[in-house]
């Protein structure tokens, strides 16, 4: 077999690899980072979670129960079936609110959440900290898991078992 031929056979695997790690990955919500640690009570107080921030300035509120923050680019496919998606969550489920940010209007919004790809979607608790999110076109099953986990976290942002 001549060198031409390994190369394209292994370009092959490699494509094939990253089309399954995708196909795996695409739209799964991960749990977020756990938060810092508590600064001691004489310490000033904490700021307002950037996802609070974020919703206020694009004209938005925070659900009572969670905010599904949707990070979207104009020339974005699947980000028109997330915002269906993430809409039908929002009207099924009373307190969740769905806030839509075009990453390009919105850099350093973009910056200070990591989002690397669009659609992002990035669900908050009722104070506008982060509890979990997703990279790619979550299914209307995924969104309502997310939903409900948002429930079984307590203030300090660990999970209730």
């Amino acid at each position: 077999m001549s060198t031409g031929a390994w190369i394209a056979a292994a370009a092959v695997v490699v494509t094939v690899a990253v089309g399954l790690w995708r196909l795996a990955t695409d739209g799964r919500f991960r749990v977020a980072a756990a938060p810092a640690p508590q600064e001691p009570a004489d310490a000033a107080p904490p700021a307002v979670p950037p996802g609070a921030e974020l919703v206020a300035s694009v004209g938005g509120a925070l659900g009572g129960r969670a905010t599904l923050l949707q990070f979207s680019s104009a020339f974005c496919a699947p980000c028109r079936a997330t915002r269906r998606v993430l809409g039908e969550v929002a009207d099924l489920v009373d307190g969740v609110t769905h806030v839509e940010v075009d990453a390009e209007q919105h850099p350093d919004a973009t910056r200070t959440f990591g989002i690397l790809r669009t659609p992002t979607t990035v669900v908050l608790d009722p104070s506008g900290a982060e509890v979990t999110r997703a990279a790619g076109a979550p299914s209307r099953d995924q969104v309502l898991a997310a939903v409900a986990r948002v429930g079984s976290h307590d203030a300090d942002g660990t999970l209730n078992k």
